[in-house]
Formats: C-alpha cells, structure tokens, sequence
C-alpha cells in the first residue's frame, strides 16, 4: 500500500466514522447515553489501553521481523562479495565458474527474487543458482594449502549466506496469523461501536466529529504501520529494495576488473540463465 491509496483509505474511514457518529448525535439525548460518563469513561479507557498494548506489543514483533529482513538482505550481499574473492583461491578451472555464478545469484536476488518476494509468490522456492553453486563446488578438488583452506571458507561463507537469506525472506508472505488480524479488527470494531454511546446532540458537531476522528485516525494509522512491517517487501515508501546487492553486484564487477580474469556469467541481467 502506497502513501497516496492509504491516505486515501484513512480520509475515507475517518469520514464514515464521523458521518456514523454525527448521524447517532441527531437522535441522541443530551449527556451522551451514558447516565455516568465518568464511569463510562473509565471503560473505555480500559478498552483503549487494552486494545494500545496489544497493538504496540504486536507492532514491536512485526518491526523486528522487517529489520531481520533488512539485516538478512545486507549480510546476504556481503558474503556474496566476499566469496567471490575467496574463489580465486580455489582451483583455477573453477574458479571463474564459481565467479560467474555468484553474479548470476546476485543478479537473481536482485531481480526475479526480489520481484517474487513484493508479489508474495516466493514461497518456498530456493535460489536456483544457490544449487548451481553446490553442484560446482562439489566438484572441486584442492590440492594445496591455500586452496584447501579457501575450500573451508567457501563452506562456511556458504552456510552464513543461506542463513542470511532466510532471515531476509521469512517475512515475505506475513508474519502474523489471520486470527490476530481478526481479533483486532474485531476489537476496533468494539471501540467504533462504544464511541457512538459518547453522542451527544447537546454538544457541538464539531466538537463531536472531533471526538470520533482523532480515535480513528490512531488506529487506523496503527493498522497500516503493522501492514506495512508485515509485509516489508515492495514497491512503496519504506519498503525493502535489493540496494544491497545492487551495491554489491557493482563491487563484484570491481573485483574482476581489479583481479584481471574474464568471467561471462551464464544468465542475463535479471539472473535467468541463458
């Protein structure tokens, strides 16, 4: 959900909200109907705080989720580019095969991965270049020292990668469960309704629309900023965007030109192989 489409949503519940409010205030007696507004008061003051910390707890779980995500991404793209020098220690035969491969996972991380990931269609799909590089380094056989221990590197990069990537999906399709969406949905319900109780046509229409618009707005705020950590890939203001292996795919062109090998990875720009 963009800026424009929830300002939009938000000025259009605030204004049902209101019009609900002011329609019940024609009819409603002097006072409110409540008989004790102070005890009347105190129960929704119950409800507010309740429902607030919920949703302030639930807000903390989700915005957690998003910067697991956003620290997935960015440690993901680091050890992309650092395995792509430790294969220039492995047997030269493999090596700019494991080069090249690497800058198509990038690529692909970057492109149809992330693509997936704003849809929500990802899934369980792995990287397909994830295998690609297993299949490669499998076959690798090092033979000197140095080689041996850029083989142990490149085993342990490659287990620091795959869990990088799993912190950086695992939100991607939401984090909470549809019958918390329900209760709070529900218990917003429950305020909106107690709300209209507080009309009064004693009371100015101003006064009135005030009193239902300013609760609205807060929680309908509250709800798009947990739809917005729950969903933290995508097109749109704040969202996640691949800037990190973005980044690191121009570091990896950087290395090769530096280390002087030709590489012509086996995929186009957006990681689908040739």
């Amino acid at each position: 959900m963009n800026l424009v489409v929830g300002a939009v949503v938000l000025v259009l519940v605030t204004c049902l909200t209101v019009a609900a409010m002011l329609g019940v205030r024609r009819r409603a007696p002097q006072g409110s109907y409540f008989t004790d507004g102070d005890r009347a008061s105190g129960v929704f003051g119950v409800l507010a705080t309740g429902f607030s910390v919920l949703l302030g707890f639930i807000i903390f779980l989700a915005f957690s989720s998003y910067d697991e995500s956003r620290q997935g991404a960015e440690t993901e793209a680091t050890i992309v580019a650092q395995q792509v020098q430790t294969a220039q220690f492995l047997p030269e035969d493999s090596s700019a095969e494991l080069t090249g491969e690497l800058t198509c996972y990038a690529r692909s991380v970057a492109g149809t991965e992330w693509d997936a990931l704003s849809e929500g269609s990802l899934g369980d799909a792995i990287n397909p270049w994830g295998a690609e590089l297993f299949r490669t380094i499998s076959t690798v056989d090092p033979k000197s020292v140095t080689e041996q221990a850029a083989y142990d590197r490149w085993m342990e990069q490659t287990a620091d990668r795959e869990q990088a990537r799993i912190d950086r999906v695992h939100g991607a399709e939401g984090i909470l469960p549809a019958p918390l969406w329900l209760v709070l949905f529900v218990i917003a319900g429950v305020i909106f309704s107690y709300m209209l109780f507080f009309a009064d046509r004693a009371e100015g229409a101003v006064t009135q629309s005030m009193l239902m618009g300013s609760v609205t707005v807060v929680i309908t705020l509250l709800l798009f900023l947990l739809v917005f950590f729950d969903h933290p890939h995508g097109d749109g203001f704040g969202r996640l965007q691949p800037t990190a292996m973005e980044r690191t795919l121009g570091l990896i062109d950087t290395q090769i030109e530096v280390a002087g090998i030709s590489v012509t990875p086996p995929c186009d720009e957006h990681g689908d192989q040739r």
